[in-house]
Order: structure tokens, then sequence, then C-alpha cells
């Protein structure tokens, strides 16, 4: 049997990870409480539920959109080759335009939140200072997990190594590599440079070439799509299975601290490959099911998973405002914030992919360019 490749079968399974990462984004952020963290004030009975949920949707961390965004790549390069040159140049007009108007927008929006809980005198100093603009537009810290695109970017420009990783998936194991330099390192750093603004900085420049390892699997994955047949994908699953299952034991395992503690566990060991591996677990599943017959709904809703992460926390922090001083469980407030965030967000980013003038904002459409004016004197 001809061996299927993304040039001659549906890659569906990819847009089902897709989707599956924008929605587990919104179900990520709504199982956490307004401060960010694991209902600290609720019992631990309480606190159950949604620690365990939160375990599951956190199998598709940033990670996993940073890898299916690599592989979206390298799949539009072998069917239109480009120089690098090139390519930099489409994929900074693709990722930091849009992000430099979204760092705009949320500068802005979050005064709305700050002003609710009272904390606005702090944001607006904030804004007045240049170092907190710097950290907008290299971190990406003017929302959570805005340092998606900046950090994306970074990892682009080794694209090459991700396209030799490509031609040999073995180089795909590098991504243990790069988790090891980043659980030795991580630590020195923060004990070396915390309250300094160079923390910030210097994390993120290990982030990336720690990261380079999921790039790197990307191209694995593609290289193993190009050169297997269904049937020995389908040899692959179980052991793969069995894999996912005791990563996700080990992620339990720190679920439960958090519920008995009311606090975020950074220090386990164990959690730290259990959190970090899952991603790569994910993206080996679906290849093995790539053959199977996906519904066709998922490519569709697939396209907006990138306006699902950029746009979900407008409306969360509407969710969060409203239920601010109210008494419910930490499981109800679940509930009543994702049933508003995520159908109003996806209401939202359709209307924008509606129209030209906005749907480049959430990767749907393309840049505006300028037109020459009309009425130009003729020479």
């Amino acid at each position: 049997m001809v061996a299927e490749g993304p040039d001659t079968g549906r890659q569906t399974w990819i847009d089902a990870l897709r989707l599956f990462a924008g929605v587990s984004m919104v179900g990520l952020h709504v199982t956490a409480d307004a401060q960010g963290q694991p209902f600290p004030e609720a019992d631990p009975a309480a606190r159950l539920a949604p620690m365990v949920l939160r375990a599951l949707l956190y199998t598709a961390r940033t990670e996993l959109f940073l890898m299916i965004s690599i592989l979206l790549l390298l799949m539009a390069l072998t069917r239109r080759p480009r120089s690098y040159a090139t390519m930099m140049v489409e994929q900074a007009r693709r990722l930091l335009i849009p992000f430099g108007v979204w760092t705009l927008v949320y500068a802005g929006y979050n005064l709305l939140k700050a002003t609710a809980f009272g904390y606005e005198a702090q944001v607006v100093a904030a804004l007045a200072q240049p170092v907190t603009w710097l950290g907008y537009l290299v971190l990406g810290d003017v929302k959570y997990h805005m340092h998606f695109i900046p950090t994306l970017f970074a990892l682009l420009l080794f694209f090459p190594l991700f396209r030799l990783a490509e031609r040999r998936p073995v180089l795909g194991l590098t991504i243990v590599l790069g988790l090891v330099m980043k659980q030795m390192l991580d630590p020195m750093i923060y004990r070396a440079l915390w309250g300094t603004e160079a923390l910030g900085y210097v994390v993120r420049g290990l982030k990336v070439l720690s990261y380079l390892g999921y790039g790197m699997a990307a191209g694995a994955v593609l290289g193993l799509w190009r050169r297997s047949t269904a049937e020995e994908r389908a040899g692959w699953l179980g052991p793969i299975v069995v894999i996912a299952m005791a990563l996700f034991t080990l992620k339990l395992m720190a679920t439960a601290q958090v519920v008995a503690t009311g606090q975020w566990v950074f220090d386990n060991p164990f959690a730290y490959w259990a959190d970090y591996l899952m991603p790569v677990a994910l993206l080996l599943l679906c290849l093995c099911l790539a053959h199977k017959a996906w519904p066709q709904w998922i490519s569709q809703l697939s396209r907006y998973a990138f306006g699902l992460y950029l746009c979900h926390p407008i409306f969360l922090d509407l969710a969060e405002m409203a239920l601010a001083g109210r008494e419910v469980l930490p499981i109800q407030s679940i509930a009543l914030e994702f049933a508003w965030t995520l159908p109003m967000t996806t209401l939202f980013v359709w209307g924008l992919s509606r129209h030209a003038a906005t749907a480049w904002t959430v990767g749907l459409g393309p840049l505006p360019r300028l037109r020459r004016m009309r009425g130009l004197q003729k020479a």
C-alpha cells in the first residue's frame, strides 16, 4: 500500500486537534478563579471536580498550538516552496501585525476589569511606563497566552531545523533534551534574577531554545505521516495510549496536591514531564487515527480556533466581573463562565471573519493593503 501523506490524504485530524486546543484554552481559564488561582477559599471537596476537569483540558497546552502551527507551515512549504526570507516576511506580517493590534486592544480593555476589581490605579500607572510596553510587545504579557504569538515567531526563525526533522523523524526525540534543559535551568534563572526586569526576557529566551524540541517533534510527526501506512500507524496506537494514560496518571497525582492545598504545584518533577509531554502524546494519538473518517464539520469549525484563543479573554473578563461578590461553588462558576464565554467568543470571531476589514485580526483573511488614492494628479 502506498503511504498516506499530507499531500494525498485529508488533514482533518490536525483540524480536530486545533479545535480541541482552542476550546481547551477557554476551559482552562474558567477552571481558575478571577486571580488565576485554584479556588483557594473553597473546601477541597469543592475543588475536586474543577481540578480534575482542568487536568483533562490541560492536556492541550499552548505547546500543542505551537506544534500544530509549525506542522501546518511545513505542509504549506511543501505545497508552495519559498525562500527563508520570503517565509519569514510572510509570517511577520501574518503574526506580528495582528499581535500589535490585539496588544493595543487588551492594553485598553484591561482597564475595564481593573476598575471592577479596584486596581485600576496600578494598571494606569503601569501603562505610563515604557518597560510595560516593552513587555507587552516582546513578551506578550498584556494578557494571558498572548505570549503564544511572539514565541511562535521566534521558533519559526529555526524552521530549517524542523524540516530536517521531517526528513529524519528520529530527531523529534530532541524534545527530551530541550525539556531537560528547561527543567534544570529555570530554577537557577529564577533564583538569580528574581525581582529584576531581566527575569522575563531570560526565561523567554530559555523557553524558545528549549521549545525547539516541539518544532522538531512537529517535523518528525509530518515525516512519519509521509512514510507510514494506515496499518502501520494503527499498530502504534496501543503503545501511545499506554504512554498517554501513564502521563495522565502523573498529572492526576499532582492534581491531588492542588485539591488538598488550594495552591498550584510547581515543584513536582513527575507533573512537569506529564504536562510537557502530553501535547506530543495527543499529536501522536491523532496521527495514528489520521485515516479515520473524521466529520467534516470539524474542519469548518477549526478555522475559528485561533480566534477563540485570542479573543476569549474579552468575554471571560465580563463573566468574572458579573460573578464577582456572588457566592457560587467553583463548579457552578466554571459552568456559567464556560456557557457564556465559548459561544459568545465564537460568535464574535465569526462576526470578525465575515468582513475583510477585520477577518485578518483572527487569522481568517489577508492583511488589508494600502490602496492608491483616487484623484491623484496624472503626470
